[in-house]
């Protein structure tokens, strides 16, 4: 049998297994849709001024910025952020990296046009001052889009147990996740609300199935594809409609729908 992989964070290392990255591979055709989607159904145009919270090693921040945005992109980890402006300068992209956390961006105020939250919800301790941040960055008409975790039997299973204690599929540090930090959909509303922003609803999105998810994670724990094919082999797909079981996206904005 060979060794477990190592399980580490924004790390570079060929052998490493990077559930953040392996989640933003996963989530990427998911986000961009939704995000198109909700800007044509407000009447908002795909480009402007974008920010991007809890970008992690850029795959957001690229894929908005091949959209037409002016990009700039968030994260606590410097680790990260070094790997995104890499990742940025090969595919000649111009996009603004910055090292600091969610809770205190250091971004000027009413300056954006759209706001995503990623990889954020659910690890902050401290959700309220995440949004407060972030309606303070938005411009007046300024859209917000995030996706986070639900607190349900399932998302606990999904989360606590697989990704960060099963050895099969875990894919995180233990701890990365806890049980008081996923948001149920009412709870991330009266966020909203709280920040003068204008809730515009939710969409669920899964994996075309539980048993794709998991064959796609162990194979990327055992090196036998990339974060770069796993989008496709796993299938994530927005399900309108649909209650979310795990994972879900919402958006809302600064002044009225």
């Amino acid at each position: 049998m060979g060794s477990a992989p190592l399980i580490a964070l924004d790390s570079a290392g060929p052998d490493t297994v990077d559930g953040r990255q392996i989640r933003a591979a996963a989530f990427q055709g998911v986000r961009l849709a939704y995000t198109s989607g909700v800007l044509e159904r407000l009447g908002r145009p795909r480009s402007g001024r974008a920010l991007v919270v809890g970008s992690g090693r850029g795959l957001l921040a690229r894929g908005l910025a091949g959209l037409g945005f002016q990009v700039t992109a968030v994260d606590p980890s410097e680790s990260a952020s070094a790997l995104a402006r890499a990742a940025a300068e090969r595919d000649g992209l111009t996009i603004e990296h910055r090292t600091a956390p969610a809770e205190r961006p250091a971004v000027p105020d009413a300056a954006f046009d759209l706001v995503f939250l990623a990889d954020t919800l659910e690890i902050t301790a401290d959700p309220d001052r995440v949004v407060e941040q972030a309606a303070r960055a938005l411009a007046p008409g300024g859209v917000l889009v995030y996706d986070t975790v639900n607190r349900t039997p399932v998302s606990r299973l999904v989360y606590l147990v697989a990704f960060q204690r099963l050895p099969m599929t875990r894919i995180v540090p233990a701890g990365r996740y806890a049980a008081s930090r996923l948001r149920t959909p009412s709870e991330v509303a009266a966020l909203l609300a709280r920040h003068g922003l204008t809730d515009g609803g939710i969409c669920d999105f899964k994996p075309r199935s539980v048993r794709g998810l998991i064959a796609g994670v162990r194979a990327r724990r055992a090196g036998r594809v990339t974060d770069d094919v796993l989008e496709t082999m796993v299938g994530f797909a927005l399900a309108p409609g649909s209650k979310p079981l795990v994972t879900y996206l919402g958006h809302a904005r600064k002044g009225r729908l």
